[in-house]
């Protein structure tokens, strides 16, 4: 591999005379000792390159993850734009409004017809697991094998524990104090996302929840993963018959909004075809109620996200948490809505600071952007962006409209401030954008090695914090450590900001089968957390470490080349500006600069080059015409090129399914050709680009197979996922055993 020929350094040539000193003390042959050492010295640096390999493809796997969440954040906050400048009657405002409502506070007795379940008979045929309430511990251990071996439990068994944990979680406090004792260690989850054979692992590894092994779980239980909901009914039934011993905190994916582009809302509609839309009304109304943190033995505190220079635990404890069905967006208040919001351990009974008397409306929440280059960044933080008044409303709305081609009918635009006439028009107060803020700091914010407290704009909510106002956090409340998930970690956990700040992450193979260790932490009465990995996929664990990384990195490489194929007419156009004789041909500097200004991924494109730019480079000048087609990602609908909207699909694949099922109100999976042309009408008015509704005609028409004038939804969206020719049949024959992993393509650093 060439790693031994390299000229040694004087440090290795000092280090070598002192061993071989050593080892004619030892009377060791000086030929063998020399040998040992040119082994060690190759094998450092072979596993110092894998190590760069992995941190490369780590790097590409979270770019394109936090790309993801700032579209979905960019696209609801311009639902949000919509909502609090467009018309009430306006035909767009009305696609999205009901999404919008949820966050509307209901009384109690409003959602007690959504937990009927007495009317949903269950077939003699059903062979599943059957529960009897109060929930006993062999229901549940019935209920695990039954989910083990990939069997689902009946929609009227799902909807009565739902019912149950609605009703628990109403009277449990916004932070949930935990004490330990000598006899018994608590256990602490991260992130399980939709994974349940890790949370099966856990429990073989560690014990089922009980009274002598009670357990924290963070947050983000449910999107990405294919067992979601399995996962959520297998911790509210342990929280049921261990209340006092099994612990919820809420993540940012317990959000209805995020369950729409991460899979949890397609999950339930395909396994409860009946009953999948009330079973989602429900979870939205427990992912509301579910505590916001937990705190032990008053020392260590646990929650999913983070804290930020405002945060202030005494405020958290008060709030009325179920009032935020989603922290993208702040609630409205309603006069007629009057809810006594859970108490806490740090409530210090200033209750007059909470009432409606002495509020003023404010416009909007952000973080305060100190003046640096971060400002002048494309990306933005949720709170930077909602509720935002444009300088010139009126001019936005008339070009927003004017890309959606909507009738001159609404072009009426009612105030924001002064208008009664909208009845899901409310006041933000200046309470509720506080309370709001703290939310979204503990759900969304991530640490950072320097001190501070900067907004997340990589991510698109919350903020980054520093090891400051870590320190100043823990001493204000008067704790020793702080526990949080919503990091993935290469080795399912890492210490920061002095070992004061632990993130916890228990979802392996996050990325890809070999991608991540999975993690939990066992913390006794000494309050010092035990960390303890595992990988939940065999054939992972039998894999080499070179054969990991190497499946790893071809899995990262082809989500960015499709990432690159997405944006080919804005990358031409850049790699043009430094082309103006028009040659095709631009440096390999200039094809680094153009590529990071059109993805902003923050990747190191000169180091990738080797992986993503072949035989078309020559003499460090790189033909960027040959190199598209050298990408080789090829869709399978050809005959659909004549649309115009490919590139457009690509590129907004996420955004499209997600505006989808935002249309489809009844979750039936199908939309009509009009459902379906708003759809791209709303695309194309976020997007600010004009798309014709002949184009939008043609493409409708080439995807209704059985001609009966409605579309599904999963289809269209396979039908128009990128496959990567190029790389398929070797990587299926990889994965097959057919080739070994001697013949495999290059890695990045030649490892």
């Amino acid at each position: 591999m060439g790693c031994g020929s390299a000229k040694p350094t004087q440090h290795n040539q000092n280090h070598n005379k002192l061993q071989l000193r050593k080892c004619n003390k030892a009377n060791v042959p000086v030929p063998a000792m020399r040998a040992a050492l040119l082994i060690q010295r190759w094998y450092r640096q072979y596993v110092a390159r894998l190590e760069m390999r992995r941190r490369c493809t780590w790097n590409i796997f979270q770019s394109i993850e936090y790309a993801g969440q700032q579209d979905q954040i960019k696209l609801y906050n311009f639902f949000g734009f919509l909502m609090d400048h467009f018309t009430p009657a306006s035909s767009e405002r009305n696609l999205i409004s009901h999404i919008f409502r949820e966050n509307e506070v209901f009384q109690d007795v409003e959602w007690e017809p959504y937990f009927c379940y007495k009317s949903i008979e269950v077939p003699d045929t059903y062979a599943g697991p059957h529960l009897t309430f109060p929930l006993t511990v062999s229901n549940i251990t019935e209920l695990v094998e039954a989910f083990k071996h990939k069997e689902q439990l009946h929609a009227r068994f799902v909807l009565q524990l739902l019912g149950e944990t609605w009703r628990l979680l109403r009277v449990l406090p916004n932070i949930t104090e935990v004490s330990t004792c000598h006899s018994k260690e608590i256990t602490i989850c991260g992130d399980l996302h939709g994974h349940l054979e890790d949370l099966l692992l856990v429990f073989y590894k560690n014990g089922l929840p009980s009274v002598e092994t009670p357990y924290v779980f963070n947050g983000d239980f449910v999107d990405r993963g294919k067992d979601s909901i399995e996962i959520l009914l297998i911790l509210f039934a342990f929280q049921l018959v261990y209340p006092n011993d099994v612990h919820l905190n809420r993540g940012n994916h317990e959000d209805h909004i995020v369950n729409l582009r991460y899979g949890f809302t397609k999950e339930v509609l395909g396994k409860y075809r009946l009953h999948g839309k009330k079973i989602l009304k429900l979870l939205q109304k427990i992912f509301s109620w579910l505590p916001l943190a937990t705190v032990i033995d008053q020392k260590v505190l646990i929650l999913h996200g983070g804290i930020s220079d405002t945060t202030d635990l005494k405020l958290i404890a008060k709030l009325e948490r179920n009032r935020y069905v989603s922290a993208l967006r702040p609630p409205k208040c309603r006069q007629a809505v009057k809810s006594k919001g859970p108490g806490g351990q740090y409530s210090d009974g200033e209750g007059d600071r909470y009432s409606a008397a002495g509020r003023r409306r404010v416009r909007s929440l952000t973080h305060s952007n100190p003046a640096t280059a971060r400002h002048e960044l494309q990306r933005r933080s949720l709170q930077a962006y909602c509720i935002r008044t444009s300088p010139n409303v009126e001019e936005e709305l008339r070009e927003r409209r004017r890309w959606a081609g909507l009738s001159a009918s609404y072009e009426r635009v009612h105030d924001p401030i002064s208008s009664d006439s909208d009845p899901d028009t409310g006041e933000v107060l200046e309470t509720d954008a506080e309370e709001w803020k703290q939310i979204v700091d503990m759900l969304w914010s991530d640490p950072m090695p320097q001190d501070g407290c900067i907004p997340n704009e990589v991510r698109g909510g919350g903020c980054y914090w520093g090891p400051d106002v870590t320190q100043e956090v823990l001493n204000r409340h008067n704790l020793r450590l702080l526990i949080r998930s919503h990091e993935c970690k290469q080795d399912g956990y890492e210490f920061c900001h002095n070992r004061k700040v632990l993130t916890i992450f228990s979802a392996s193979n996050y990325y890809e089968e070999g991608s991540n260790r999975g993690a939990y932490i066992r913390l006794g009465p000494d309050l010092n957390p035990h960390v303890v990995q595992y990988q939940a996929s065999r054939s992972t664990r039998e894999l080499t470490l070179r054969q990991s990384v190497g499946r790893t990195e071809r899995s990262a490489l082809r989500a960015l080349r499709e990432q690159l194929f997405a944006h080919k007419s804005d990358l031409i156009s850049a790699f043009e500006e430094y082309d103006p004789e028009h040659t095709g041909v631009i440096s390999m500097k200039h094809w680094a600069v153009a590529t990071e200004t059109v993805l902003h991924l923050g990747l190191p494109w000169r180091v990738l080059r080797s992986q993503l730019v072949g035989c078309s480079t020559q003499d460090g000048m790189i033909n960027y015409n040959d190199w598209f087609r050298e990408l080789a990602l090829m869709d399978p609908n050809k005959e659909l090129a004549h649309t115009g909207l490919l590139e457009t699909m690509y590129r907004h694949h996420s955004n499209l399914e997600t505006i989808f099922r935002i249309i489809d109100t009844d979750h039936s999976g199908l939309i009509s050709f009009e459902e379906f042309r708003q759809t791209w009408k709303l695309l194309s008015s976020h997007l600010k680009m004009d798309i014709s509704d002949k184009a939008i005609s043609d493409l409708a028409l080439s995807i209704d197979f059985n001609k009966d004038g409605s579309i599904d939804i999963n289809e269209f969206m396979e039908a128009f996922r990128l496959v990567d020719s190029s790389h398929a049949q070797i990587l299926d024959s990889i994965n097959e055993g057919l080739i070994p992993d001697l013949q495999q393509p290059k890695s990045l650093f030649g490892v």
